[in-house]
């Protein structure tokens, strides 16, 4: 599927301009923005990582803002119902989305067909956050480290699966990632967010998953999963103890997760500019930073065309992924 970032420049070097014009006005002459609530969609369930880091930002930038943030989970078609309701949305800064890698740089290439543009439909105000993935198992599993997930698979192929948020989560294509890596051949199992994937994993109905650090940290610490490794290319700071995959036995292995905010493609410029001065704003407040970081997450912040950036380099990157490992959500 082609895609073309025209509209994404133009809306970043639009809300530039618009914001040194808007400076200058004087202030009864600015537009009232925010005048009522604002509404931050969630493609994924309640309880997963997506809806996690979007409650603390959300709370933040409320009280940033001057008003209420209400959170909107949609979850389905990894993201892609979700995602769908925020680009149809009012283009008016009164509808935000929590976007995440697999929105914005993998559905494109796993999907024949979405039902958004992740590049025409939408207008980037900043990451918020990066994660990683940790490889988490169900404690009654025979299986303690990365090696022995590996030996247990290959003695028992097919046998083995691994859950996901959805197919073509990052959480999905870390496993695939791993299947081809390790030579395994784990089953895909997804569900309809990370939270009721990691209740199945809990309770023994799958035996591993690749979820993102916020929503299986706390079930690690209270000793419901066992952690095997974390996926990024260095040990997370929350859980130092805990090996990365490379290190465990799959050499080069390496793949992060991220979030970001975005607006419907046609919020005006002025408005975009409000929405990401108050999000760098707040992912600078010292009690918002801790609170990612107790959940494993990197809080991120820059400006909108940074992030246009980014998403162009990680479309690319995991078009590459998809291809090569042959995962396909059709």
């Amino acid at each position: 599927m082609q895609r073309t970032s025209t509209t994404t420049r133009r809306a970043v070097v639009g809300a530039i301009a618009a914001a040194a014009a808007l400076a200058a006005l004087p202030a009864a002459a600015q537009p009232a923005f925010p005048s009522k609530a604002i509404t931050i969609v969630v493609p994924f369930a309640a309880g997963g990582t997506t809806d996690i880091l979007a409650r603390v930002v959300g709370q933040a930038l409320g009280a940033e803002l001057g008003q209420s943030v209400v959170i909107d989970n949609r979850a389905g078609a990894g993201g892609n119902i979700g995602a769908q309701l925020a680009a149809k949305a009012p283009a008016d800064g009164h509808t935000l989305f929590m976007g995440t890698v697999g929105t914005h740089a993998i559905n494109q290439s796993l999907y024949k067909k979405l039902p958004y543009d992740p590049i025409e439909d939408f207008a980037p105000l900043t990451r918020v956050a990066m994660v990683p993935n940790l490889l988490v198992a169900n404690p009654t599993k025979p299986f303690k480290t990365v090696k022995e997930l590996i030996a247990h698979a290959k003695s028992h192929p097919g046998q083995v699966n691994f859950g996901s948020s959805g197919s073509g989560s990052s959480i999905h294509l870390s496993g695939e990632l791993f299947n081809a890596m390790a030579k395994v051949n784990m089953v895909h199992v997804p569900y309809k967010g990370s939270a009721p994937a990691v209740t199945d994993l809990i309770g023994g109905q799958i035996d591993v998953m690749f979820d993102n650090m916020p929503s299986a940290i706390q079930h690690v610490r209270s000793g419901r999963l066992r952690p095997l490794a974390v996926t990024t290319a260095k040990r997370s700071p929350e859980l130092p103890d805990v090996p990365t995959i490379a290190e465990a036995g799959v050499p080069g292995y390496e793949a992060t997760s991220w979030f970001g905010m975005f607006a419907p493609a046609d919020t005006p410029a002025p408005v975009i500019a409000r929405l990401n001065s108050a999000l760098v704003k707040v992912l600078a407040q010292p009690e918002v930073r801790k609170k990612l970081a107790e959940q494993g997450a990197e809080p991120v912040s820059e400006r909108p065309e940074q992030f246009a950036a980014f998403i162009r380099k990680e479309t690319a990157k995991w078009s590459q992924v998809v291809k090569a490992s042959g995962a396909s959500a059709d």
